[in-house]
This record gives structure tokens, sequence and C-alpha cells, in this order.
């Protein structure tokens, strides 16, 4: 009789054991369904490659970012295959808030100044608010400081300045996979040549595939139309669409990449508006990225 009420008092605990865990599994999908669930890490960087992704710096956080390109693999052993080439470019970003970040960076590429504003428009989120996809808008100009010369003359301040406006759009496919398009207006006040178009559009396509906990591959690709409309001017048949690969690899504070690219530049401006080069001509340019992260957070840092 014993053994009996034992066997039905255990039976009965565990029913309440499991109608208590049921409950709370219960209450805590319905919580979870009353807040929004952001989805965090799309891309690692602020930048794909050279050009930016969706992603802004964290509020009272730096990121210092040295960018450096070599020159093109078919520049033959004389250039030692373009290790005695260099370009450079050094930048920071500062997140004023989590969604707004402001920069400005220096390129030694026709020594050009560029300074930038990105807001996350939207992000997205499950729970209570269903959001497919991150969007952050994108601002920048550009002020060429190189000296005037006889292949490219400035007359005058405006004609160094350049423009442009982005819209940043992504989606984070689980663990590994993140996909962006980016429409882009670039503006020239002083075009490249005579035939080419002071205004260029273009679409942006990149992605991001993670192959472990700390390294991915990255890619991404600019088309620039060839005319908007038939009022304006086509592009000049030198230049090209930009097409980058980076492998990045994360080391705490740090995110390093290495990348291969057909564009010598480094700002939006280049790659839409400068690149000439072509990738089955062995126009290709390689180089890295590093970008090191600060926090002036003192209260983060006081909980660390």
């Amino acid at each position: 009789m014993k053994r009996c009420f034992l066997i039905l008092g255990l039976w009965l605990y565990g029913t309440a054991m499991s109608f208590g865990q049921d409950y709370l599994l219960a209450e805590l999908s319905k919580a979870q369904k009353d807040i929004p669930i952001y989805t965090t890490a799309t891309f690692k960087s602020t930048r794909l490659v050279s050009g930016h992704s969706i992603e802004t710096i964290a509020a009272k956080h730096l990121d210092f970012r040295i960018s450096h390109r070599f020159g093109a693999i078919n520049s033959g052993f004389n250039e030692l295959f373009g290790l005695d080439q260099s370009t450079i470019r050094l930048g920071l970003e500062y997140g004023v808030t989590d969604r707004l970040t402001v920069g400005l960076g220096r390129s030694s590429y026709e020594k050009v100044y560029d300074y930038y504003a990105k807001y996350k428009l939207l992000r997205q989120s499950s729970g209570s608010q269903n959001i497919p996809v991150t969007v952050t808008g994108l601002v920048a100009a550009y002020t060429t400081t190189q000296n005037t010369m006889p292949t490219r003359q400035y007359f005058n301040n405006l004609e160094r300045q350049s423009y442009c406006a982005q819209l940043l759009v992504a989606r984070k496919f689980g663990e590994k996979l993140s996909l962006q398009v980016s429409p882009t207006v670039l503006h020239r006040n002083k075009s490249e040549t005579p035939t080419d178009a002071n205004t260029l559009y273009s679409v942006g396509m990149g992605g991001r595939f993670k192959l472990s906990r700390r390294t991915s591959l990255n890619a991404e690709y600019y088309y620039t139309l060839p005319a908007f409309s038939k009022a304006d001017l086509s592009r000049d048949a030198q230049f090209t669409n930009a097409l980058s690969i980076g492998f990045d690899i994360e080391t705490g504070g740090h995110v390093f990449q290495l990348h291969l690219s057909n564009s010598k530049g480094m700002t939006e401006r280049a790659l839409i508006g400068q690149t000439t080069g072509q990738w089955s001509m062995g126009d290709i340019f390689y180089g890295f990225n590093i970008s090191r992260v600060f926090s002036f957070d003192k209260q983060k840092n006081q909980h660390q």
C-alpha cells in the first residue's frame, strides 16, 4: 500500500512540475510577442569591403579605421606585382547614438577628404514588431585637395566638391548569411572627363557569409547605370563597375579584412565614379582594412 501511495505522489509531483514548466514557457512566449526582438550583427563592420553597410557605431564609441590598397597585380615584377605602390585612407567614426553615426576620413588617392552621417531608420525585428529588413540612410561629401594639373584642372573650390546619398537595405538570413542592396546617387561638381555625366545613379549589391565564429567572406558590387534618362550624359566608356571581395577576421575589438578589388579608391566617390580596372585583364588591387573600436561610455566600462 505504501508503495502505491509513493508512486501516486511521484506521479502527481511530476504532473505539477510539467504543468508549471508549460505555464512558464507559455508566459515567456507571450512576453516575447509583446516586445520587439531586434536582429544584431547583420554585418561585423560599418563597411562590407569599401562601401558602407547598414551598421552604425554604438553610442559613445569611436571606430578608428585604416584602409590600405596596393597597386594592380598586372603591374608586373618591376613593381613587385603592386607591392611598390600603395593608397591609404585613415578614418574616424563616432556613435552619437546607437542609430546615428558621423565620420570623416582622408585618402591619399587624389588627397580626398570625406565626411558623412548615417542614421538607422528601421531595424530588422520580430516579436511585437515584424520588420523584415534594416534600413539605414547615408549622406556624404568629398573634397579633393590635390593640386591642379594640366590633365586635371580646377578653376574654383566648388569644382572640388562631390556629394553622395544612399539608402542601405539589408536582411540577415539566419546566423550565416546577410544580404544588402544600396541604391545610390553620386554628384560631382566636376566630372572625371568632359564626356562623363556629373550625376551618376548606381545600385550596390553585397553580402556576408559567415564561415566560422570569427571569420566571414564578404563581397560587394556597384552597378552604375549608363544613363538615367535621355537628357543625361552617358558614362564614359573607360569606367567600369566596381567588384570587391573580402575575407574578414574578428579578433576581439579588432576587425581585420583582406580584400581584392578592381577599384583603386576606397570611398563611394571612387568606387562608383572612378573605377577603371577590369578583373579579366588582371586590374586587381589587393589590400587590407583594420578597424579598432574604443569605448567612451563610462557606465558600461565600470560594469566590465
